[in-house]
């Protein structure tokens, strides 16, 4: 206890600069210092513990939209830096999204509704597994990784690109889907939404989408040696917060042109793409995953539970 106290103080004012910046007018966080202290900083200590200096610690951080992956991420990576003394590298499975001309092929050649990025096969999944193996090699060299910009539904140009100069000790990938397993055939037939009813009526995309997870994301999440998942009650919940996350991209970037940004009627159909795979990992995640962390309705922590220590 004595030593989470001393790691609550010397993180504390750059914990709190990062929430500040993505707070939004109206919208502050509530119980900064309880999150910090009482969840963040001890996951941190089990994070550390884990640590090979051989070989970068692969973690994956997985949670429905809106669950604040992004933050949490950010925030455990500020806190192994400044007390652990880490090398951390942070990424976001969003970012190894195909681009709209490479969807754009995908939803001639397979399905319309893969040219709405999200679903297992709208990211580029041959860059992650050469990413997840150039970090072990000995000889480390140089990475280039792409960076995506939501707000224009596209990727960076190359010059915007992640660069990592050194092998890190922690590398955190987080991702609505990371750690998502696939369905059998009998779950896959029954519609979740009205989006699956109506569009996918011989369930050529479910099934397009299914087997990815069983195949090339299967290999991908096999990489990660561990999984902390955000747990949250229901989907509704997430289609409010995702709502917010809407209106919060869109307060940041409102002066900038040819933003793609949704209204409630696009971001309720973009959350129907990610339904059916949202909901299995309700059941699946908390029987694997080696951190859950139980969200209440006010989007805050409410517990934790470890399941590997």
């Amino acid at each position: 206890m004595q030593l989470f106290d001393e790691c609550f103080l010397k993180v504390k004012t750059d914990c709190c600069k990062f929430i500040s910046s993505q707070e939004i007018k109206n919208e502050k966080f509530k119980n900064k210092d309880r999150m910090i202290r009482s969840f963040l900083i001890p996951v941190c200590f089990w994070i550390a513990k884990k640590i090979n200096k051989k070989k970068p610690l692969i973690i994956g951080l997985a949670g429905g939209q809106g669950t604040g992956k992004t933050t949490i991420t950010s925030i455990i990576s500020i806190i192994l830096k400044k007390y652990f003394k880490l090398d951390i590298f942070k990424i976001s499975i969003d970012d190894f999204y195909k681009t709209r001309k490479q969807r754009a092929l995908l939803s001639k050649n397979k399905h319309s509704l893969l040219m709405t990025r999200g679903v297992p096969g709208t990211h580029d999944i041959d860059i992650m597994l050469n990413f997840f193996k150039k970090i072990k090699v000995k000889n480390f060299k140089i990475l280039k990784l792409p960076k995506f910009n939501k707000g224009v539904d596209d990727r960076c140009k190359q010059s915007l690109w992640y660069k990592i100069q050194s092998k890190p000790d922690v590398v955190i990938l987080e991702g609505w889907c990371v750690g998502a397993r696939s369905q059998n055939s009998k779950e896959l037939k029954k519609p979740v939404n009205s989006l699956e009813k109506i569009h996918d009526q011989n369930f050529k995309w479910r099934q397009y989408v299914n087997y990815q997870l069983k195949t090339k994301y299967k290999k991908l999440f096999n990489q990660l040696d561990y999984i902390l998942f955000l747990k949250v009650k229901n989907f509704s919940l997430l289609r409010r917060w995702r709502l917010k996350q809407e209106k919060k991209l869109w307060l940041k970037s409102k002066n900038k042109k040819n933003l793609k940004i949704m209204n409630k009627s696009e971001v309720k159909n973009f959350m129907d793409t990610y339904q059916r795979i949202t909901q299995q990992m309700f059941k699946d995640m908390p029987k694997y995953s080696s951190i859950i962390m139980n969200l209440n309705s006010s989007h805050q922590i409410k517990n934790i539970r470890y399941r590997y220590k």
